[in-house]
């Protein structure tokens, strides 16, 4: 289309070989706007990118990953982090719903969760990030000290419902656990009861330091908590059938278990970087420093 009277273009005089290249001003505002529309779209992306929303386990959300996510960002990590731990199961919610980019869990994803990631086209890539020893703990002056696997299936249970049965002290046993969003609530179900339900009158906590204030205020309170809380003040771990948690132990102890870091498909990106620095041997050494037992360890 021909220029308007009113609008005189901007021409550049080229070699006699060339052609003469007429730009208008409307064409000029065009080029510029859809210049400043494509830079603010990518610092937006870049503004999504840098925050890491991460969800999942209490047992690796209030201390381990914490500790990791400071440590990346001391690093170099350009990123900031939005970490909610709420229980295992909020991971896989999460992460199938496409609010994380990184699930946090005390156990392995199970099959319908695995199913319902893959109904909202979420594949799941695994990391084994930790191993962890439940730690079963009674108040310091409990004079208890050892448990048998009987004893604590049937204290858990309800069976048992007096510390005279088990050599303590006569009082009624104030069971704690974890709540039911709880990957620890389904492992100790699973590595301590044989697939039995806690007794009626057990009590739900929301998280291990939950768990371990109960049981250091109660002198007659039992619970359990990962092994990183089991130096809580109040509270002292019994062994199970002799066997106390160790890192040397960590293998044969009887309620050991692996924790892990799932992503949705293979990550990329501030994503990835952060995954590969929780498997370094950087990340080794703050696993260890936060009371969990490193890969280099339990491998």
């Amino acid at each position: 289309m021909p220029p308007s009277a009113n609008i005189r273009p901007v021409t550049r005089e080229l070699p006699a070989d060339k052609l003469i290249v007429l730009i208008y001003p409307t064409t000029l505002m065009k080029i510029a706007f859809l210049t400043l529309v494509t830079t603010l779209t990518a610092a937006l992306s870049l503004q999504a990118q840098t925050t890491l929303r991460i969800r999942g386990s209490d047992t690796l959300g209030a201390k381990l990953v914490p500790q990791l996510a400071e440590s990346f960002k001391k690093q170099g990590g350009k990123v900031s982090f939005d970490i909610a731990a709420e229980g295992s199961s909020t991971a896989f919610t999460n992460l199938a719903s496409g609010t994380a980019e990184v699930g946090m869990s005390s156990r392995k994803v199970k099959a319908d969760e695995r199913t319902l990631c893959r109904s909202k086209g979420v594949t799941l890539t695994e990391y084994e990030v930790a191993w962890d020893m439940i730690s079963v703990v009674v108040n310091k002056n409990n004079p208890v000290s050892d448990l048998s696997k009987k004893q604590l299936l049937q204290i858990f249970a309800g069976d048992i419902k007096d510390w005279s049965e088990v050599g303590g002290t006569p009082g009624p046993i104030s069971v704690y656990t974890r709540n039911t969003s709880s990957g620890t609530y389904k492992d100790f179900i699973g590595l301590a009861m044989k697939g039995r339900e806690y007794g009626k009158n057990s009590q739900k906590m929301a998280g291990n330091e939950q768990i371990a204030a109960e049981v250091g205020s109660n002198p007659n309170g039992i619970g359990y908590v990962g092994y990183a809380y089991s130096g809580a003040k109040g509270i002292k771990v019994v062994s199970i059938a002799g066997a106390f948690p160790s890192p040397a132990a960590v293998k044969s102890y009887p309620l050991s278990r692996p924790t892990f870091l799932y992503t949705s498909g293979e990550p990329t990106g501030t994503t990835k970087a952060f995954i590969d620095f929780c498997l370094s041997p950087a990340g080794d050494a703050i696993v260890n420093k936060a009371g969990f037992v490193p890969l280099s360890i339990a491998k």
